[in-house]
């Protein structure tokens, strides 16, 4: 890949983390300076600034040069594997701090939390010591976390008093003083696996020495023109042969050559097990994924109703513009003025809809095509590619620790390959409680995550499990699963029990702590004032952590340099990268895992520096750190974010969203968007909180287009998308509306089609050419680390499709893969803290072009509108079982506060340059019409508003919207309504949903237009206008007793002023139809039409809005009777009032002509 060159010779200097080999190969482009190193034992550069040196040495000009100590008897390096081995143990166990204008430190924990940890991943597990006299640095260890003993005595050893005992000692025991019979590191781990499988064979090293990390991770960029060599140890030798650079896409690309040789040697013999095209298309090709078009007679009749409808629309307008009320002309305005917008409100939501489809995976395709053995992958190791896991929280107090911890173990135990899976936690509260919550669930996934993978579990989250109504041995056939269920439910109980008591645990440690430190501090002035008064020592009240430390972050009574907006960046690896092959437990304890793997993901707790005085751009910040980190430290290809609140329910979904990216097409996907279903609902599902109408109807009519818009979690992402980059094979656009007629002459792309799968337009959305990114700027748009920009090539590379047929373009060969990945260590999660700090994202395109974007609260959707206006697609995978599941408010407030939420960003999208106005010509019409009623549908609230008090007007003033009642209005009246119910019966077909939730759909929708929605547009007015700031924040509280009651919130009555319109509304109606009554019953001549008009439309209005009344009303049974009694008294009292005031036509008197009987 010929981005490959670019980026790497494009490399940015200014890190401070890179390799002194890099400094030494990039010397010459580097500012004057000096650099020094001197080699460690483990065979690795440790560099020294200018400011560790001599004062004296800053004053004299220096050339750039590297001092090292050279290779001496004394000094000889271990070997690599067992070196990295151990660094990534002790990164495992430490904790990285750092930040703007600090060092970087590793503070090495002795434990984590204050429960034991077993298991060998797990960050502080416990450990030997070493038994030298004045060494307490850990034994070795292998994978399992048992001790490596080089000695038959058992004497406890740690790695470099060995090395020292077998160079200075004569390879002497100091226990038994007797000579070791093997002083090979790497020996002696291979000999400590005993019967256990033997490990593979490692891959030899690229050739050209050393380098530094990402060159060795760039390494399976390299290749030669080998073809399918076998290495000597029998393995595949993908650092050979994964490129082929004389290939092209289609038929002789890089998966096979154009003469069909397919593997042979240099002498054409064939030796390395030749295949040509005819032996892949000697069975036929499976796609992964399939589309599944809607029926005919559903389709049909639903696009031709919305035509009919769009006709009687038109005509019934210009019926109403034509046919004034001269008897109340203002009445008649304003009915004509908010019809004319429902009806293009009703276009730009209908339009999009013309195209729904479905889609099905066939994950039986994706384990043959990647986890089965092949001649390009003869041990049948995973092919898929690597899947960053996001899950994001800020506050512990807003969102317990015990979700965002179940959160946690459903990824861990997700039916992915384990080796390929990270899960990252982005703490935004820097808070002790989420640290020691997730050091607990790794402890206790050691003990859940192979229950789900012995017993094939559904859910994963533990507490979604043991919380099920329905029989949990159904299906079951092993025979001790009762056993183990009741072993694992216990130690979940006191996992919860533990989880619990953290805040308390917490507090009780930093007091004691806190005491020990006043005594402390007490003595010392004693000493040093021996005859003065002792006044009271003051010390600041830190949090601790379980080792007996500061902790860095947000301290439970804030102090300078640890509050919510002031700490460092913390990256702690809570469980280590695991081994490349399986390792299966032992019948041991009391889970026999004979036949599991017991394996750990990796999990990284991450909270992002904050300082005063800059933005830090929420969630969305927070979002783009982890983009960073997570390219430093494992570089996924693909990453799925997740709230802390929406767990993996189905453990498969993961490899159902990765069925499409790895299709034919796959490649010019952005994202797989996943619906977002909800537990916890009450059963009438009140104000529409599963929001079946958008998820189901309306994202699967926009997968037929361009693809669903991002919904802010549940979605699977191809990394290099976020980063800004164009999608493969992009076609040229000329910019602008009539280029039929001044069209330009394209210019001709200096770049071949192969090498533009890096692509970034240089003038944004709206650039002339499609140009390759030039080369001066990538440090500009990315920021200065080195790391992160060689990572993005090789994600690039990694999220291709597999190139198993000549129709598959832009793929990569079959096995690529199935390489180990790169271990951890130090300068890496240095590398991770600098990328997180909060100065990193200066001057460069993070936020604006690069990764979530910054200035809307609704980021998700502005996000994925780049992508689109850049000529991404997207789909939307619908799983048979659910994929994700999460908890939605379902008290009256709450929801209103989330939707003002949402119709704020909507507002904010919509005067903004993120218009869809202003979309590119990549973007489909009906794509963009999406995108364009997005920002809005907030402003209907407008007309909604006054189009709800016309009925109300209308019986007050005794006139209606219309002249009269004729047939001609009373026609059009009943076709729009019968083409809506028909519309709304199709939808519910195609889609699947129940007419019940359509028609909360339809409710809530009039409740939130006439609450959150206005406001949401008189927020978004006031600040664009004149730059006011307004927040609706709740007022009173006021909840029920009934604590067992699962539903008690949705009876918890909250006041906020978003219930001021919605209450004004229903009580005017309520009076108008008391008043109309009054009238006509009261008139002489009784006007009945015009009553029925007004009364029909305000009980239109009253039934949208009665869940509304239902919430205020709270509790069933807990409304006192007479409420109803006065409200009824006070109804009858004003619309008499209303009769006296003003009485009917041709009364002199109150009461008119009418008479009781």
């Amino acid at each position: 890949m010929a981005s490959n060159n670019h980026f790497t010779n494009s490399r940015s200097n200014l890190s401070t983390n890179s390799d002194a080999a890099d400094s030494v190969r990039n010397q010459q482009q580097q500012q004057p300076g000096v650099t020094f190193a001197r080699r460690t034992s483990s065979g690795r550069y440790v560099n020294y600034s200018r400011d560790d040196l001599d004062s004296e040495l800053g004053s004299v000009d220096f050339t750039n040069y590297t001092v090292h100590i050279p290779p001496t008897p004394d000094n000889q390096p271990m070997d690599p594997s067992i070196s990295q081995k151990v660094e990534e143990q002790y990164v495992s166990s430490s904790l990285f701090t750092g930040g703007f204008n600090s060092v970087t430190r590793a503070h090495l924990m002795d434990k984590v939390i204050d429960s034991e940890t077993s298991h060998p991943q797990m960050a502080g597990a416990k450990g030997s010591s070493c038994a030298i006299p004045g060494c307490d640095v850990k034994v070795m260890s292998d994978e399992r976390g048992q001790d490596l003993l080089p000695c038959e005595c058992d004497f406890k050893i740690c790695r470099d008093c060995f090395v020292d005992a077998v160079k200075t000692g004569g390879g002497m025991c100091p226990g038994c003083k007797e000579p070791y019979r093997n002083t090979d590191l790497t020996d002696l781990a291979e000999n400590s696996k005993g019967t256990q499988q033997q490990q593979r064979p490692m891959l030899p090293p690229p050739s050209g020495g050393g380098g530094s990390k990402m060159e060795r991770r760039l390494s399976l960029m390299k290749s030669t023109k080998s073809g399918l060599m076998r290495s000597q140890t029998g393995d595949f030798d993908h650092n050979r042969w994964l490129f082929e650079t004389s290939g092209t896409y289609g038929y002789g690309n890089a998966f096979w050559t154009k003469d069909g040789d397919f593997g042979s040697d240099k002498d054409g013999n064939g030796g390395g097990h030749g295949m040509g095209p005819q032996d892949l298309m000697s069975r036929p090709w499976r796609p992964l994924t399939r589309k599944l078009q809607i029926p005919a007679a559903v389709i049909s009749p639903y696009r031709l109703l919305i035509f009919i409808r769009i006709v009687v629309l038109a005509l019934f307008l210009m019926w109403r513009i034509k046919h004034q009320n001269q008897d109340a002309i203002w009445l008649w305005g304003m009915s004509v003025v908010c019809e004319l917008w429902f009806a293009f409100s009703w276009l730009l939501d209908q339009l999009p809809k013309l195209c729904p489809i479905n889609r099905a995976t066939d994950l039986n395709v994706l384990k043959e095509k990647f986890e089965t053995p092949s001649p390009s992958n003869p041990t049948g190791k995973s092919d898929l590619p690597g899947l960053d896991m996001f899950v994001s929280t800020a506050d512990p107090e807003k969102e317990p620790p015990l979700v965002t911890s179940n959160t946690i173990l459903s990824i861990l135990a997700a039916d992915y390959p384990v080796e390929k899976l990270a899960c990252y936690v982005s703490d935004d509260g820097g808070a002790l409680l989420t640290f020691e919550a997730m050091a607990e669930a790794a402890s206790f996934a050691n003990i859940w995550v192979p229950f789900c993978r012995k017993h094939n579990i559904e859910p994963r989250n533990p507490d979604s499990y043991f919380s099920l109504k329905r029989d949990p041995y159904k299906n079951k056939v092993k025979a001790d699963f009762v056993k183990d269920r009741r072993r694992v439910k216990r130690e979940y109980d006191e996992f919860k029990v533990r989880i619990n008591g953290l805040p308390d645990s917490i507090r009780r440690r930093s007091d004691a702590y806190h005491a020990r430190e006043e005594i402390k501090a007490m003595k010392e002035q004693r000493q040093n004032r021996e005859d003065e008064i002792v006044e009271p020592v003051k010390i600041p009240k830190a949090t601790w952590m379980a080792d007996g430390t500061h902790w860095p972050g947000t301290w439970i009574n804030s102090g300078p340099d640890h509050s919510r907006s002031d700490h460092a960046g913390i990256i702690q690896v809570m469980l280590k990268p695991p081994s490349d092959e399986p390792l299966h437990g032992v019948s041991e304890g009391f889970l026999d895992l004979t036949d599991v793997d017991i394996r750990l993901p990796l999990l990284v707790y991450v909270s992002r520096e904050k300082r005063p005085g800059y933005d830090h751009n929420k969630k969305a910040g927070a979002m783009n750190a982890l983009v960073r980190a997570s390219a430093i430290m494992s570089n996924g290809p693909f990453i799925l974010n997740l709230d802390c609140d929406h767990y993996i329910y189905n453990s498969q979904a993961l490899r159902e969203g990765m069925c499409f990216m790895m299709d034919r097409g796959g490649d010019r996907l952005c994202y797989v968007q996943f619906p977002q279903r909800f537990e916890g609902i009450d059963p009438s599902d009140r104000y529409a909180n599963h929001n079946t109408v958008f998820f189901d109807v309306n994202m699967r009519a926009l997968d037929g287009l361009m693809g669903p818009v991002y919904v802010g979690t549940g979605c699977l992402f191809r990394r290099i998308a976020l980063y800004g980059f164009d999608p493969p094979r992009s076609k040229e656009h000329s910019p602008g509306f009539c280029s039929c007629c001044f069209g330009r002459k394209k210019k001709k792309s200096r770049v071949s089609e192969e090498n533009k799968s890096l692509r970034m337009s240089g003038g944004g959305d709206d650039s002339d050419d499609d140009e390759e990114m030039s080369l001066s700027l990538v440090p500009k748009k990315f920021g200065n680390s080195t790391f992160l920009i060689d990572s993005i090539p090789v994600a690039e590379f990694q999220g291709r499709p597999l190139a198993d047929h000549p129709a598959v373009q832009n793929g990569r060969p079959p096995g690529a893969l199935t390489i180990p990945r790169e271990l951890l260590d130090a300068s890496t999660v240095a590398e991770a803290i600098a990328v997180i700090s909060c100065w990193y994202e200066d001057k460069t395109e993070w936020g604006s072009r690069i990764g979530w974007i910054y200035g809307s609260v609704t980021e998700d959707v502005v996000t994925g509108y780049r992508m689109h206006n850049r000529g991404w697609k997207s789909v939307y995978c619908v799983t048979k079982r659910d994929a994700f599941r999460g908890t939605a408010p379902i008290n009256l407030t709450d929801r209103l506060h989330q939707v003002l939420r949402w119709a704020t960003g909507s507002v904010e999208i919509f005067f903004s340059r993120n218009n869809a106005f202003l979309a590119s010509p990549k973007m489909k019409i009906l794509q963009r019409i999406a995108y364009l009623n997005v920002g809005i549908y907030p402003f209907t609230s407008i007309f909604l508003i006054v189009y709800c008090f016309l009925p109300a007007l209308s019986l007050f003033s005794g006139q209606f919207i219309v002249q009269t009642l004729n047939v001609t209005f009373l026609i059009y009246l009943l076709i729009i309504s019968i083409t809506l119910c028909l519309l709304a019966l199709l939808e519910i077909k195609w889609s699947g949903i129940s007419l019940e939730e359509w028609w909360r759909n339809e409710q809530f929708w009039l409740i939130g237009g006439t609450s959150a929605h206005l406001a949401a547009v008189i927020q978004g007015l006031l600040k664009v206008v004149a730059g006011i700031e307004i927040s609706f924040t709740l007022t009173s509280k006021s909840g029920g007793d009934d604590v067992d009651d699962e539903f008690a919130d949705l009876y918890v009555v909250k006041w906020t002023s978003l219930m001021i319109p919605p209450i004004t509304i229903m009580m005017v109606n309520l009076i108008a139809i008391a008043v109309g009554f009054s009238r006509t019953i009261y008139s002489v001549i009784p006007q009945w039409s015009k009553l029925i008009g007004g009364v029909f439309f305000s009980f239109w209005v009253l039934a949208h809005l009665y869940p509304f009344a239902k919430g205020l009303m709270g509790r069933r049974g807990k409304t006192p009777t007479i409420v109803y009694v006065w409200s009824g008294l006070v109804a009858i009292t004003i619309s008499l009032l209303w009769v006296a005031i003003n009485p009917p036509a041709g009364s002199t008197q109150i009461g008119g002509s009418f008479t009781f009987p």
